[in-house]
């Protein structure tokens, strides 16, 4: 070689492994011989960028290099031990650009850049379906329990008739013209020739004699397609159930497509729910406050009897224990939040009142209302 690696590269001995891949990608695109057709200088330099760069992006053979120059790879090659020769360059250069082919091949980018290369990648009309969403509003104990529930999911599916090949049944295909049956063409835009799949056949290398006359060669059909979705107990707003197979039909063979069924959950006009927890508010009249009692209380299963304590003041929240909802991973369920509320009495007689006022006027602030009187306190010089 005319040059060490180093200058050939255009970089320093203290150049990092990440300038040394960005030196090489810069001139190996500018010598490739798919962009210097006949051009064999152009050829001969690109090799040997290839071969600097195979030595220089080794962490082993760029120590060997550093100490013993271009012969110690020559000696290694003649003796058979490893390290010997170099690979092709455009080996290299597949695996610099992401290609990860080999043979030879000047790797997808330059099939895409130039038109050219060394290999052809195989040509294929098959393309997966898409996936579909479906939005699902259930009611609130359905959520809870879990519900089997029927949708219909408008949807493109595979044609029956030919079977998803877009050909009437008997006829068959030929090579496209267009491309002569590779699947791409070439379109040339200046210097560059970029290769993109051909409009005539839609990649496949084939036209279709004669189309279906059921889905006019297309492969598929739209239908409504009737499915019974299992909701699981524990699910919330915005989870999403996935249907393996059951979103679009694959084109030309290609996989379906998933359904996503988004849900979401009616509000309810008793309970509230908050993660796995339910809450509800209940009303409690002010004597059963004062003096303690037994009430029934409504949860998702049902009445049950629950005691409230003597002195209970409004806000306060007492648990049902495993009455909320169950986990959607397992592990249990929640737990039931009452919140007691309590409800100051209307429209009393003058008997009523009178009463209320002669039991007000037996209250000691101290002893009866604790948080009045320590509130008073603290407000005290706001108050005179």
């Amino acid at each position: 070689m005319s040059k060490e690696y180093y200058e050939l590269l255009g970089v320093t001995k203290s150049a990092s492994p990440e300038e040394i891949k960005k030196a090489y990608r810069k001139l190996a695109i500018k010598y490739h011989p798919d962009k210097n057709r006949g051009d064999k200088s152009a050829e001969d330099k690109f090799k040997e960028i290839s071969e600097a760069y195979e030595v220089l992006s080794d962490k082993n053979k760029r120590a060997q290099y550093d100490q013993f120059g271009p012969d110690a790879f020559k000696r290694s090659a003649s003796s058979g031990t490893s390290g010997g020769g170099f690979h092709d360059p455009f080996d290299i250069f597949s695996q610099v650009f992401g290609n990860g082919g080999g043979g030879g091949g000047g790797g997808s980018i330059f099939d895409d850049l130039f038109g050219g290369g060394h290999s052809r990648r195989s040509a294929s009309s098959a393309r997966d379906g898409s996936d579909l969403r479906y939005d699902l509003e259930i009611d609130f104990e359905d959520a809870v329990y879990g519900a089997d529930k029927k949708i219909n999911i408008p949807r493109m599916d595979e044609c029956s008739r030919c079977k998803g090949s877009g050909s009437e049944p008997g006829t068959g295909k030929t090579t496209c013209t267009r491309c002569g049956g590779t699947g791409q063409v070439s379109l040339a835009q200046g210097f560059f020739s970029i290769r993109q799949s051909c409009p005539s056949c839609g990649g496949s290398g084939q036209m279709i004699k004669t189309p279906c006359s059921s889905c006019s060669g297309e492969g598929r059909i739209r239908i409504d397609k009737n499915l019974q979705i299992h909701i699981p107990p524990g699910v919330d707003t915005g989870s999403r159930l996935r249907v393996s197979g059951e979103g679009e039909s694959g084109y030309r063979g290609g996989r379906p497509g998933d359904l996503y069924v988004v849900i979401h959950v009616k509000s309810h006009d008793v309970f509230l729910r908050d993660g796995n927890d339910i809450i509800c508010e209940v009303p409690i009249d002010f004597a059963t406050a004062a003096v303690g009692g037994i009430i029934d209380v409504p949860t998702i299963s049902g009445k049950t009897r629950m005691k409230i304590p003597e002195g209970t003041q409004n806000g306060t929240v007492l648990r049902l224990k495993n009455k909320g909802v169950p986990s959607l991973r397992g592990g249990g369920r929640g737990d039931q939040h009452v919140r007691i509320f309590i409800e100051t009495p209307l429209d009393l007689s003058k008997e009523q009142k009178k009463l209320l006022k002669d039991f007000t006027d037996t209250l000691k602030d101290a002893e009866n209302h604790p948080l009045k009187e320590a509130f008073e306190k603290k407000a005290k010089r706001f108050l005179e």
